[in-house]
């Protein structure tokens, strides 16, 4: 059964209400009174630009003493760090921001990314913002996976399975840490045409399913069937893992359409209905900072726990998710995943 929201998933995925959401809803604002980091650390992957860029800046906005900028890559990484110490130049002291190489198209990127963290004095905040949108179907060339699913679902599994542990460890049931899984809108609207699979994940590796615009839904969506599957198996102890919505913000995910006509839609549409970045990044930021233990394992949208996509709550949803699961355990078990759901007192 779903949890007892103010909104059924069906009415939550319906345009009118997303109309709603992006013409007169936004996500809380909050300050140094309202949410003191000083003394924190925090990562934010894709940070170099976009929501990444100012969800870091507020939460150095917010005294936060340590930032890491995770990215691909390390030269827009400085250049992304220059521009927000130029924004804090009037902290004493300043805060300490550091760019560490991530490449979530690759699981040793991110095993060695995760490995890195184990060296941090503390971690307090994780926010996993990263991800893309392919115009033409590509194969990871280290898995075979499709390039989308690849970086937005498992780089996005697999980062929050070593990343759990790290967290558990350097805070308490009474100060917990924050992971945040950035979601999107757009996972109630996947097509999801791959979901009789069998097995799944190979489903998306054939070229003649691919559709650009669809692909990035359902990555979406796998991360919420995921995350559903994550929170059942993990009892909650000293990390809050929770999935903010930002809503239709004016960016550069879409990069990769270059087309002129894909361009002036993308333009027009944005414009009429999108936010700015730095209002869509504080979904992220009241994720981080705001949100307790009543924001495990939920979806957020406007700093308010709210449905998932409509499938996560039907009976055929718990069984694709039971079989993701089960084949994304199978995926990573070269990172001793099970052993890590174990770790945390978990079955897996």
């Amino acid at each position: 059964m779903a949890p007892a929201f103010d909104i059924t998933p069906e009415k939550r995925a319906s345009m009118l209400a997303f109309f709603q959401r992006q013409l007169f809803r936004e996500p809380p604002v909050w300050t140094r009174q309202d949410a003191d980091l000083s003394g924190q650390t925090a990562i934010v992957t894709g940070s170099n630009t976009g929501l990444g860029f100012e969800c870091s800046a507020q939460l150095l906005d917010l005294g936060l003493s340590r930032l890491i900028l995770a990215v691909r890559s390390e030269s827009k990484g400085e250049e992304a760090k220059k521009l927000l110490l130029e924004r804090q130049n009037s902290s004493t002291p300043p805060p300490v921001i550091e760019v560490w190489k991530l490449d979530l198209s690759s699981y040793d990127s991110i095993v060695a990314f995760a490995e890195r963290t184990k060296t941090l004095q503390r971690l307090d905040i994780a926010v996993h913002n990263a991800g893309l949108i392919k115009k033409n179907f590509e194969k990871n060339k280290f898995t075979g996976h499709e390039e989308t699913v690849q970086v937005n679902y498992l780089g996005l599994a697999l980062f929050t399975l070593l990343l759990i542990p790290i967290l558990e460890d350097k805070n308490t049931v009474e100060q917990p840490g924050h992971l945040v899984l950035v979601s999107s809108d757009t996972a109630a609207w996947a097509g999801f045409k791959e979901k009789n699979s069998v097995p799944l994940l190979a489903g998306f590796d054939k070229p003649e399913s691919f559709k650009s615009q669809d692909r990035y839904a359902t990555s979406k969506l796998l991360g919420q069937l995921f995350l559903s599957q994550l929170v059942k198996r993990v009892p909650l102890s000293s990390t809050i893992i929770n999935a903010p919505n930002p809503g239709l913000c004016k960016s550069s995910l879409a990069r990769e359409h270059d087309g002129l006509l894909d361009k002036l839609l993308m333009w027009a549409f944005q414009s009429l209905l999108g936010r700015q970045a730095s209002v869509g990044a504080r979904a992220f930021t009241d994720a981080a900072v705001k949100q307790g233990p009543e924001s495990h394992g939920q979806y957020l949208e406007d700093g308010k726990v709210q449905p998932m996509a409509p499938l996560v709550y039907t009976p055929e949803g718990h069984t694709i998710a039971e079989r993701l699961w089960r084949e994304t355990l199978d995926e990573l078990a070269f990172a001793k995943v099970t052993d890590i759901v174990r770790s945390l007192g978990g079955q897996p």
